[in-house]
């Protein structure tokens, strides 16, 4: 991905209609493109990107998200504790999300409870896999509820450091982490909830412990991580505020894996295993070991898909069909990216409204 600039939004739907040619649904839209200075102090980062939109309405989405999210004690006890937690949180996201705040008229308390509340929710299916010469890609359903405002608020942002792309990621308005992201020519990383019980449960007390909240913990290794491996024992080590899935892709052979986190550290380390036939891993939000329920089987669509395309054919191209499959992508899916780290400026996502 290079930096946007005037017409870049143009340029990028124009590169997706070839890419994904006359079957792509029409209806489907790539995001708004934003640059967001790291160089930059925090508290402003994000102004550049928030006076693009409605502010009204940005206000009236995060009240949304409070009321329908977060229960009330949850936020009495938050409102409580702003002014601690804002010393306790990891910087720079609690300078950017003050900056966010102060420009949109909000508490603080409120703005963490929506960056918090949408650590929640990301039921989604990801997939990272190998092709025959050694190609690694990656992508990504984020399938969540409230899609239709959702997805008015997606967008593709490139960081940058002295001016350069130093990692680029897929997010909303107003929610500093990322699910979703790429440190060009090194990883990619896309995050999957584990299901364990509801998400204020132990929260407030690892927000106190320091530990991370996920898709701060995404952001932190893109931003910082060297290597494939380096992401890998960043991302299964550090301590978290809820149990994730982490899937990441490398660029030489066989960097592909997903972890299964708890809170504390990895429960589970499930790499690529192409010379033993296992190119591709697909993640849902259930342990993989274990059945996915009847109720929601994602993960059995996508391993025919994919079976069915074959490792010799797999492309960006291929892993978006894939993504495509009904019920892999439905109602609720947000947005599709697929990514290839030894590949940075084919980093696509596309905004999905299933009819």
């Amino acid at each position: 991905m290079r930096a946007a600039g005037p017409g870049a939004r143009q340029a990028l739907s124009l590169v997706l209609l070839l890419l994904w040619g006359p079957g792509a649904a029409t209806s489907d839209s790539a995001p708004p493109l934003f640059n967001v200075s790291l160089d930059v102090a925090p508290e402003l980062r994000w102004l550049p990107v928030l006076q693009r939109y409605d502010l009204d309405f940005l206000r009236s989405t995060m009240e949304h998200v409070l009321r329908d999210l977060v229960p009330v004690w949850v936020h009495s006890v938050i409102r409580k504790a702003a002014g601690e937690l804002e010393h306790l949180l990891p910087e720079p996201f609690t300078r950017e999300i003050r900056g966010m705040c102060d420009f949109l008229s909000l508490s603080l308390a409120d703005c963490l409870l929506v960056n918090l509340a949408y650590e929640s929710m990301a039921f989604c299916t990801s997939i990272v896999a190998q092709d025959s010469r050694g190609r690694i890609y990656h992508g990504r359903n984020l399938d969540y509820p409230y899609g239709n405002f959702l997805r008015n608020l997606t967008v593709d942002v490139l960081f940058l450091k002295n001016e350069q792309i130093a990692f680029a990621g897929t997010t909303f308005i107003g929610y500093v982490g990322l699910w979703t992201g790429q440190s060009p020519h090194k990883f990619t990383i896309s995050g999957d909830e584990r299901d364990k019980g509801w998400w204020w449960e132990n929260m407030i007390a690892a927000l106190f412990q320091r530990h991370s909240p996920v898709s701060w913990l995404v952001r932190n290794t893109l931003s910082e991580s060297e290597s494939f491996e380096a992401a890998v024992y960043k991302l299964a080590k550090t301590p978290l505020i809820a149990d994730v899935y982490f899937i990441v892709g490398g660029v030489f052979p066989r960097e592909g894996v997903v972890i299964t986190r708890n809170r504390g550290g990895p429960a589970d380390i499930w790499p690529l295993d192409p010379l033993n036939g296992a190119w591709f891993r697909v993640e849902t939000n259930y342990d993989h070991w274990k059945p996915a329920p009847e109720k929601d089987d994602r993960r059995t669509p996508a391993i025919k898909a994919l079976n069915a395309t074959g490792q010799a054919n797999l492309s960006l191209e291929a892993l978006y069909r894939v993504l495509s499959v009904v019920p892999v992508y439905n109602r609720n899916t947000i947005y599709t990216t697929v990514m290839s780290a030894a590949n940075p400026e084919k980093y696509t996502t596309r905004i999905r409204n299933l009819g």
